[in-house]
């Protein structure tokens, strides 16, 4: 394809069109039937091919044996004990956020941390529980298992809530969930799914984790006031919280208010120091965990609880506990529930590894990754952890202080691990405000997304309308409902950008083979009689009529309007045609001679635009790119055929340039290609189009000279593409029909030279020239020496000199023959042997007469 330059197209020497391209002999079509994973290829079962299976899914076994221990060991020790300090913390404040006991937020934060060790690819992320999954699950749990169906009465009157019962229930349901949500992300892992997750564009992520932490804003609004509220779930829900928290504000614990409020303004304030003295500090200062010691010691010690009622964490019970087996009854209820957590997670998570692993050089695999993330939650859904995922903060410290690998993860699980065994017990006094404090401050940065809407406004409105619609639609038909129609919006609006790309007219950059749109470009000119149609998006069912109503307008053709003319002059002239055979004829030649000039029996030629009298377009091709076409289906392919049969019965050719072979192969299948439309039609690129054209009109030229002027313009000729078309005249409009003569066909080329016609009716091959006045003083068209029709002329010369006239026509219209000089073509009575006695026998006066007009 790339020999085709200029000078060279399909046909010539060293060049090769789309169709010999693909043929069954090709190397393409060869190397197309040869490629890895077909049949050619059977798969064989090795040692080395057992071993890529190994390193793939436990990449531990490849970089750990290459682990540089001095360089970068003390980093991921001092990184591990930084970001385990965080996950106490967070562990519990997020236990607490989905509606669990504090002690699973622990576990959590220890069994996926240490398998994401042996299954994950990124260095930097740091797995565990993350406050949008958190509240995900909280949500499910509400609706599913509310306080209210725990209640139990006391002393036969007051009616409490059975904590004990209802966290046991509520355990079991998130280990469910969790299982069923590794299920989803293993299965996606090992189907090679891992692109499900770009169906959450940039802008739908953001919108959609702010609306998330507006979700766990309003939830721990109660904790901090001290008040109680009732659980809502499903629509609308969020609101309704907020509404009957602002119901029970002078219900407010003042003493839990005021705690919460100074947990806040102190790790605020240490969280933007760490964040300005980022540079000087060799670790960030664990303000969040000195805040729960100091917090506890001092509940501990005045007892908060029972003097001014502040609500505190409670028993949290030391080791660990044995797997359990997930209530499977649960499935069919949160089946849902469990993909969107999956897809939603491990969006999130490949996000950071993808920023992380572009910041310092390495390759995150994200089918690898969405199997790493499915195994820490399945396996840790049987020691009763609930789903997590990837928190920036805490990945942020672990990069920031010197975390370098998978190895600063185990670190921290350890930390976690020393806290479940030994320490977790002492905090049953912590106060739930601090954990909501916690949770308020860590919100930050998930608020800064707010700036979203500047820079958006700027650059994309279309984004912009993604966010804003998701983040509505997720406050309002809560967490579950809202990603569904965030999904289902943000394809719409792809729908749309395709159902109306940008159409062009391309032009040719001056000696250059580049082709640009000639309203961006005033250096692009269109080429003369083409015109070069692209569209910015791919052809399917949603967008191909468009295109089609595309072209036809930037064409600057009416087609329809055309066509419908077209059809009227036909069929008027149909009826003209059966009139004039029902009038008696004469029998003056043989053979006998047609109204329109013909031999009887004979096919009729294809009326042209010309010969209906209608205008004809000012263009004689069109090339369609279709080098952005990724895929077409049935509906582009019928819509592709109708648009080469409309420009075709318009005398206008279609070429179709750049088509990539994927999209040759489906039009192929699809039945597109038939006699009238082949692969011949199909061209590496824009430019091979261009030459092709220009050299067959260069072709077209060869049989016959232009125009000449004359006064009368009794010689007008029109050609088609064939190159071996004989002209024809036709009588003057005094000449009766009847009284016409044909000759032979071996004079005439294809159908012959037929005399006698007062119509304009077209030759085979779509040749026509209209009746010429009977005073012309030169013939407009010159023959090539090579056409048979030279020797009728001289003939006709010799007998005008002889006096020869028109008997219909009389002494006025007696001829007066001056042959222009063709290229090459001899003059009439300029040399050249006199024709036979049996070609002028059959030549009568008027057949002459009428040829010279």
């Amino acid at each position: 394809m790339r020999g085709c330059r200029v000078g060279r197209v399909p046909g010539a020497p060293g060049c090769r069109d789309m169709a010999e391209l693909l043929s069954p002999r090709s190397g393409l079509a060869r190397r197309r039937a040869r490629r890895p994973g077909s049949c050619s290829f059977p798969t064989r079962c090795s040692a080395s091919t057992a071993k890529s299976l190994l390193f793939r899914f436990l990449p531990f076994l490849h970089w750990l044996p290459r682990y540089p221990f001095k360089d970068w060991l003390l980093g991921d020790i001092a990184s591990g004990f930084s970001v385990g300090i965080m996950h106490l913390p967070q562990g519990l404040a997020y236990a607490l956020l989905a509606g669990l006991p504090p002690v699973t937020g622990l576990y959590s934060s220890f069994y996926p941390v240490f398998l994401y060790f042996f299954f994950g690819t990124s260095r930097h992320n740091s797995v565990g529980p993350f406050a949008v999954i958190s509240v995900m699950i909280g949500s499910l749990t509400d609706s599913l298992l509310p306080s209210e169906k725990f209640l139990e009465s006391v002393n036969g009157s007051n009616m409490t809530v059975n904590e004990a019962q209802r966290d046991a229930a509520r355990v079991e349901l998130v280990a469910t969930i969790t299982v069923l949500t590794g299920i989803f992300q293993v299965a996606l892992g090992l189907l090679q799914f891992g692109f499900v997750v770009t169906y959450l564009s940039d802008p739908l992520v953001r919108g959609y984790t702010t609306a998330a932490s507006v979700h766990v804003l309003i939830s721990q609004l109660k904790n901090v006031f001290g008040v109680s509220v009732g659980e809502h779930s499903g629509p609308l829900s969020m609101f309704m919280t907020f509404i009957e928290i602002c119901q029970k504000l002078p219900e407010t614990n003042v003493g839990t208010l005021v705690t919460a409020i100074i947990a806040m303004v102190a790790i605020f304030i240490v969280k933007e120091l760490n964040h300005k003295l980022a540079s000087k500090l060799p670790m960030p200062i664990p303000i969040e965990l000195i805040t729960i010691i100091i917090s506890t010691g001092i509940s501990y010690g005045v007892n908060l609880n029972a003097k001014f009622g502040i609500s505190v964490v409670g028993n949290i019970p030391s080791g660990l506990k044995p797997p359990v087996a997930p209530n499977v009854s649960y499935f069919g209820q949160v089946v849902g529930n469990a993909f969107a957590i999956a897809v939603v997670g491990y969006a999130i998570c490949i996000s950071l590894g993808k920023i992380f692993a572009l910041k310092h050089g390495y390759k995150v695999d994200s089918n690898q990754e969405l199997i790493a993330l499915g195994l820490c939650n399945f396996l840790g859904g049987f020691f009763q952890c609930f789903a997590i995922s990837c928190s920036m903060s805490r990945s942020l410290v672990q990069e920031s202080t010197g975390g370098n690998s998978q190895v600063a993860g185990v670190i921290a699980s350890l930390v976690i691990l020393v806290t479940i065994l030994k320490v977790g017990e002492l905090f049953r006094d912590l106060p739930k405000a601090i954990l909501s404090a916690i949770i308020i401050i860590n919100l930050k940065g998930m608020f800064k997304q707010f700036n979203d809407l500047c820079m958006l406004w700027k650059s994309n409105r279309v984004d912009l309308v993604v966010w804003i619609v998701t983040f509505v639609a997720t406050l309002i038909l809560n967490l579950d409902i809202g990603l569904a129609a965030s999904v289902g919006f943000g394809l719409l609006t792809v729908i749309f950008r395709t159902q109306l790309p940008h159409y062009s007219i391309l032009g040719r950059i001056a000696d250059t083979d580049v082709y640009r749109d000639v309203a961006e470009y005033q250096t692009a000119q269109e080429v003369s009689g083409v015109k070069i149609f692209r569209s910015s998006s791919t052809l399917y069912f949603a967008n191909v009529e468009l295109y089609a109503e595309a072209l036809k307008k930037k064409s600057g053709i009416n087609v329809d309007r055309l066509i419908e003319k077209k059809k009227k002059a036909l069929k008027k002239l149909k009826k003209q045609q059966a009139q004039r055979q029902t009038l008696p004829s004469q029998a003056c030649c043989q053979p006998p001679c047609s109204e329109d000039g013909h031999n009887e029996g004979s096919t009729p030629p294809k009326p042209t635009l010309r010969t209906l009298g209608l205008p004809q377009p000012g263009l004689h091709a069109i090339i369609l790119d279709f080098s952005p076409v990724s895929f077409v289906d049935t509906v582009s392919i019928k819509i592709l055929k109708n648009i080469f049969r409309d420009f075709h019965e318009i005398e206008v050719d279609v070429f179709v340039a750049g088509c990539p072979v994927p999209v040759l192969d489906q039009l192929e299948r699809g039945n597109f290609f038939s006699s009238a439309i082949t692969k011949h039609c199909f061209f590496p690129s824009v430019h091979d189009a261009v030459v092709h054209i220009s050299r067959e009109q260069r072709g077209a030229s060869v049989s016959t000279q232009p125009l000449r002027p004359h006064r009368c313009d009794g010689g007008r000729r029109s050609q088609d593409n064939s190159s071996s078309v004989p002209l024809r005249w036709t009588s003057a409009p005094e000449c009766s029909p009847a009284r016409g003569r044909c000759l032979p066909e071996e004079l005439g080329g294809q159908g012959g030279l037929c005399f006698g016609t007062n119509s304009a009716t077209p030759m085979p091959g779509g040749l026509v020239t209209p009746p010429a006045p009977p005073d012309c003083e030169s013939w407009g068209p010159a023959l090539a020496v090579s056409s048979p029709a030279t020797e009728l002329l001289r003939l006709s010369h010799q007998l005008s000199q002889q006096g020869a006239s028109c008997p219909c026509s009389g002494p006025a219209h007696q001829a007066r023959p001056a042959l222009g000089g063709g290229r090459g073509g001899p003059t009439p009575g300029q040399g050249g042997s006199a024709p036979s006695s049996e070609l002028a026998s059959r030549i009568k006066r008027c057949s002459i007469s009428q040829a010279l007009f």
